[in-house]
């Protein structure tokens, strides 16, 4: 656990968390906290009950805002894809007055890479601090987005050159993972909607209008989202259509291959039976004949099909 006051974005390490009980004169108080450090903070700021259990269930949960006396308790979902998997990763927030308190079980990279636009905005009070904060997860969806726009083109590019037994379970695999995430964006879109539209005593008038872009934002995602679903319902068509296709082409190779074979083995039959009065059986240089002529007929039949694009 780590304790900051920020003034005009400077970050300054507070050895004593309980020196955030306090509010300062100037900034806010950032808690940077493990699930395990609510056991320490529970009883110093009166986080409710329910808001903790939340926090400590190892159960995924849907982003959610809550408004308590003293704090909102506020779930958004930090999104990672590493080409192979969407990961999502729990944000729990508790905003007050003064103090802002983030408890994460994992990394999150958006909390690092939040300081440069603190130092760069001056940013002096935690409802600026939790903008910025939900604003650079929103931006992140959109570039995961964007990445995962890219993989389908270049999963439909090879389906188109070579289909593979794998592009079908890439295809499955991808498509339910956006189906996942689709259940989350919705709610976390109306989260991001309640802080932008809905009077709230501990987020400044004028900072609403600002998460109202950022929502505007998140309704866009849901929307890209629905696209690339139903980009992937596309792609698993164009991969069954590949697969008749090649499967077609077999057949069409198999079939005439077949019929070029059929009157030389019809040949081969006639001359093959038992009998002494066969036509030709006793011609000298017999034998060269009719190979010499079952030859030139397969060629003749084989050139016939590849002019004919039958091959």
């Amino acid at each position: 656990m780590k304790t900051r006051w920020v003034q005009n974005g400077i970050f300054t390490l507070v050895d004593d968390v309980t020196i955030a009980l306090t509010p300062p004169e100037r900034g806010f108080y950032w808690i940077d906290a493990g699930v395990e450090d609510l056991e320490i903070l529970q009883p110093l700021f009166h986080l409710h009950d329910l808001a903790v259990e939340d926090c400590l269930s190892e159960e995924e949960q849907r982003p959610k805002i809550e408004f308590y006396d003293s704090h909102y308790f506020i779930v958004i979902n930090s999104i990672r894809f590493d080409d192979e998997e969407i990961f999502l990763r729990a944000l729990n927030l508790f905003l007050s007055r003064h103090v802002i308190i983030t408890v994460t079980r994992q990394k999150i990279n958006e909390l690092r890479a939040l300081k440069p636009f603190l130092w760069e905005e001056e940013v002096n009070s935690a409802d600026r601090f939790l903008y910025h904060l939900v604003d650079l997860v929103v931006d992140n969806y959109v570039a995961v987005g964007d990445r995962i726009e890219a993989k389908i083109e270049k999963l439909e590019e090879d389906i188109l050159v070579a289909t593979k037994k794998s592009h079908l379970n890439e295809i499955i695999g991808l498509r339910s993972e956006i189906l996942w995430l689709k259940k989350v964006l919705v709610p976390q879109r109306d989260v991001i909607g309640t802080l932008g539209k809905k009077e709230l005593r501990l987020i400044d008038h004028q900072l609403q209008k600002y998460f109202g872009d950022i929502y505007e934002n998140a309704v866009k995602i849901v929307d890209t989202f629905d696209t690339l679903r139903d980009l992937m319902g596309n792609l698993r068509e164009a991969y069954q259509s590949s697969v008749a296709n090649r499967a077609n082409e077999i057949m069409r190779v198999f079939t005439a291959t077949s019929t070029i074979f059929m009157p030389l083995t019809f040949i081969t039959g006639v001359f093959g039976m038992n009998f002494d009065n066969i036509l030709g059986l006793h011609v000298a240089h017999g034998d060269e004949i009719v190979l010499a002529f079952m030859g030139a007929l397969g060629i003749g039949m084989y050139v016939l099909f590849r002019k004919k694009e039958w091959l």
